[in-house]
Parts: structure tokens; sequence; C-alpha cells
């Protein structure tokens, strides 16, 4: 059975949360816990807080999802008509509330962890906001507060591991630099990504008047803007991984599915297709999982093979 056969089988609540990017969205928040840990610490992080931490993460970048469906019901009418809102699966006064309580179980979790946490996830929440509601309709920069306010979500996350300070007087240390280059990597290749999915969606975007880059100055512009940010992104994991003293597994899987990702990028100038695009946006979700799963599973190796960073460093 195919992906989409399978996630058309899910709940519409539970489809309305993207099940196609879980592996990206449940990863990202637990390599940044553990790559957080394992440099202030020198260990993994306690189980507990791990956990809370990446339910919250989840539930923070999940919420965004579900608002931004919530002010796109007239586009993916024409984009995506099977969707749970589009499709009246789900009404859209129970998908505002749905997002409420996903965003309630992010504060939650972000209180618990570090006031810091807090902080970072409301200003994280007031961005895709005024993505979701102003941006995307008004002006062909709309892509930048999605890559901002997904960028935040593994300084939230770091900070609760590896607080910066600020309420109890700083060392002067606010980030190190692994964290500030995890946080810039997400933010460039969260543009890229959502540029990909704005091409799939640029029939409904043009139509309903949402000025996106895609409609605006067309889908092979949009093809070399996003390949020049992979480009970026796929440098900048390398630059994590050498500030982190990471790992050759690391490496080894950064610099693999990145240049994977570039040969992605590369077809899509060659076929600027609203389809394209689409397994573009897929591509990025794969590329950036199996780069946040290279991490943990190197920074264990770290913890628990002496020698291993050797190899490297």
């Amino acid at each position: 059975m195919s992906l989409t056969a399978r996630i058309g089988e899910l709940s519409p609540y539970l489809r309305l949360l993207r099940p196609e990017l879980y592996y990206m969205d449940l990863t990202l928040p637990a390599s940044s816990a553990i790559l957080a840990s394992y440099l202030a610490t020198g260990g993994l992080p306690e189980l507990l807080p791990f956990l809370i931490a990446v339910i919250g993460g989840f539930a923070a970048i999940t919420s965004s999802y579900v608002f931004n469906d919530c002010c796109d019901i007239d586009i993916d009418t024409i984009n995506l008509p099977g969707r749970p809102l589009p499709s009246s699966k789900v009404s859209k006064n129970s998908a505002l509330i749905y997002t409420v309580f996903l965003l309630v179980v992010a504060g939650a979790a972000a209180t618990y962890l570090n006031p810091e946490s807090l902080a970072t996830l409301i200003i994280a929440a007031a961005v895709i906001t005024i993505y979701s509601i102003f941006a995307k309709r008004n002006t062909f920069l709309s892509f930048l507060p999605v890559g901002v306010s997904y960028g935040l979500v593994p300084v939230g996350v770091w900070l609760a591991f590896d607080p910066a300070g600020l309420l109890k007087g700083s060392d002067g240390v606010i980030l190190p630099l692994p964290a500030i280059c995890f946080g810039l990597m997400i933010c460039v290749t969260d543009w890229a990504f959502t540029l990909g999915g704005v091409s799939r969606d640029v029939e409904g975007d043009r139509l309903k008047g949402a000025p996106t880059m895609p409609v605006t100055f067309g889908i092979p512009f949009t093809a070399r803007f996003v390949t020049f940010w992979w480009i970026v992104g796929v440098i900048a994991s390398l630059i994590i991984g050498w500030s982190a003293h990471l790992g050759p597994v690391y490496f080894a899987g950064a610099l693999t599915s990145g240049l994977w990702m570039l040969t992605q990028c590369l077809d899509f100038i060659k076929h600027p297709t609203p389809d394209r695009g689409g397994k573009l946006f897929l591509n990025g979700s794969n590329y950036r999982a199996i780069m946040f799963g290279s991490m943990i599973f190197d920074v264990i190796l770290c913890i628990y093979v002496g020698s291993y960073t050797s190899i490297l460093w």
C-alpha cells in the first residue's frame, strides 16, 4: 500500500498534523535536545525532560500546520481538496480548537522545561501567525517568517537543556555556536522547504490572489532560489558538526543526504513544475530527518565509545 493510501486511512485529526512529515518533526526536537545535553553535560538528557521536549516541540510544529490550514481553506479547496478542512471532514472551528490544544501542550512542556523555552515558543508562534494571517496574502517574501519560526524550534529546545541564564544573570554566552548554526540551518532550509510546497500550490495561490514567489516570479526562478538555500543549508549542516566536534557517522549522514538533496534540487531546476515542487517538499523532509537521525546516532556513539571522535579530531 502506498504512503498516500495509508495516510488517507488515518483520522482526519492525525492527517491535519501532516503524517508524511512526522519523522522530521519528531527528530528535530529530539536531536536538538540530545546535542544540547551532550555539549552541556557530556551525556544524554534525562528521559522525562527529553520526552517532554520532543512532545512539546512536535506539538508546537504541528499547531502551525493546523492553523495554516484554517487560514488556507479556500486555496486548499483548489490545490488539495482531499485535506480534512476543504473536504469538510473537520470544521474550521474544530481545527482552531485543535490548534489551541496543541499550543497549550507545547506551552505546558516549555513552561516545565525552562521559561526561556516558553519565551522562544511565544515568539515563534507569533511569527508563524503573521505568516498565516497576513504575509502569505500580501507579499512574495512570505516564506521568511516561516523559516524564522521553524528555526526557533531547535533554539527553544536547546535552552531547555542548556539555558542561556538570562533570567538568572548571563555568563555572557547566550547560545553556543552549534546552537546558533543549528537554528540558522533550519531557518534557511525551511525557506527552501516551504517554497517547494508553495510551488506545488501555485494554481490555487494565483486564483486566490496570494502573491507567493512562484506566482510572482514563476516556478523556474523559484527552483533556482530554492537550490541556493539548500546549498547554504547543506554547508551549514557540516558547520554544525564541525563546531560540535561530532564524529564520522554524522558527517557521512549529513553529507550523503545533503548531496542527494542537491541532486533533487537540480532535477527541480530541469523540471520546474508544480508536481516536482511538491516532490521536492517531501525530499526536503526526508533529507532533514536523515540528518537529524545521523546526529542522534553520532552523539550516542560519542558518549559510549570514548575514542570514536578521535577519528576526525
